[in-house]
Parts: structure tokens; C-alpha cells; sequence
């Protein structure tokens, strides 16, 4: 399933972040909280950016590349 970059539109860590999900190949999706407060309410998103998966949240704020391939392959092994 792809991950959803969840976000504001001003938010100024989600260039960074899409740049690290391509370049690790991990298709995702960029979905904007203003676009939809109701899933923002639904999963108690409070962070931008936060990253999505089958309304999972995964992890909120800009995580590190090391934290990013550790939740990327614990995703894989639960997969």
C-alpha cells in the first residue's frame, strides 16, 4: 500500500522528506490537512509532516534517514 505524506501546504520538512521516500524508492502519496482536516482529526495528526499508511499513522515530524529505513523495514517485516 502507499504511504501518505500527510502535511500542511506550507509545511518546509516535506521537501526533505519526499526527497529521502524517492530516494529509497518508497512510493507515496501527498496528502495536504487542508485538503483533509477530517483524517487530521481522525488519527489525532497534530505534526506536520506526519507519514500514513492504511490510516496507520506511522510517525510524525521529520524523522531521521536512520529512523525512516528502520520504519520502512519494520513495515516490510510486518507486511
Amino acid at each position: 500500500m502507499t504511504i501518505q505524506l500527510f502535511c500542511t501546504r506550507n509545511c518546509s520538512h516535506r521537501p526533505n522528506l519526499e526527497r529521502e521516500l524517492k530516494d529509497l524508492g518508497i512510493d507515496y502519496q501527498v496528502v495536504f490537512v487542508e485538503d483533509e482536516p477530517d483524517l487530521a482529526m481522525r488519527l489525532h495528526i497534530r505534526h506536520s509532516p506526519s507519514l500514513v499508511e492504511n490510516d496507520r499513522l506511522l510517525c510524525t515530524g521529520q524523522p531521521t534517514e536512520h529512523e525512516l529505513k528502520e520504519l520502512l523495514a519494520a513495515r516490510n517485516a510486518s507486511a
